[in-house]
């Protein structure tokens, strides 16, 4: 990881075409699930926060792009992920097979209400 990247443009025109283009889309999905949430870079990739709360990061490796949903979302969508590697808080997604862009999409909503009810419960 490069961890003197500022900008999540910056990161991904650091990939090969076909890589920085389902980075891409990743991140059109990202912003288009999660209007408010706030892009920036932290751990060397692209991560978004929701209400200060961590959201989801991603990043691109040799053979993969490794998709953090936190261990909260791993373990709601443990059968959807099962073809997927996948560890405590990390799916990882093979550059050799499309994005699946219908389950990530579940995911990212998923933790949109995860920080959003956390954020609620911690004003009460």
């Amino acid at each position: 990881m490069n961890w003197d990247i500022k900008t999540v443009d910056e990161y991904i025109k650091g990939y090969p075409k076909e890589v920085g283009e389902k980075l891409k889309a990743i991140r059109a999905l990202i912003r288009k699930e999660a209007p408010k949430s706030i892009e920036g870079i932290s751990y060397g990739m692209p991560a978004y926060k929701l209400n200060g709360k961590p959201l989801v990061y991603f990043a691109g490796y040799a053979k993969h792009i490794g998709f953090y949903p936190t261990p909260s979302a791993v373990k709601f969508f443990k059968k959807e992920l099962a073809g997927y590697k996948t560890s405590k808080g990390a799916v990882q997604l093979p550059l050799d097979k499309p994005i699946p862009t219908a389950l990530l999409k579940k995911i990212i909503k998923f933790r949109v209400k995860d920080v959003s009810t956390k954020v609620l419960s911690k004003q009460k």
